[in-house]
């Protein structure tokens, strides 16, 4: 692989995992009563414990795709 294809490739990944990302906000602002009442059909949750779970988690996701995606991009950018 060339690093024109790599560079084409962590961009696809960036935007679309950015995209997930969005879109798990999403649902998480406008459906969270829904996603609160599927979630508690298998887990004893609080309602601060659910939103303290997910707002961890996209961070995690969120550090993870800066990391995997978004750092290498700009090593291969800044390489050139």
């Amino acid at each position: 692989m060339t690093t024109t294809a790599i560079e084409d490739l962590l961009l696809w990944c960036l935007g679309i995992n950015y995209g997930f990302l969005l879109l798990w906000f999403g649902v998480f602002v406008f459906g969270h009563d829904w996603m609160y009442r599927l979630h508690t059909r298998w887990f004893r949750l609080s309602v601060e414990t659910f939103d303290a779970i997910h707002y961890a988690a996209m961070a995690a996701y969120k550090l993870g795709i800066l990391m995997l995606n978004l750092v290498p991009l700009l090593a291969l950018y800044l390489s050139r």
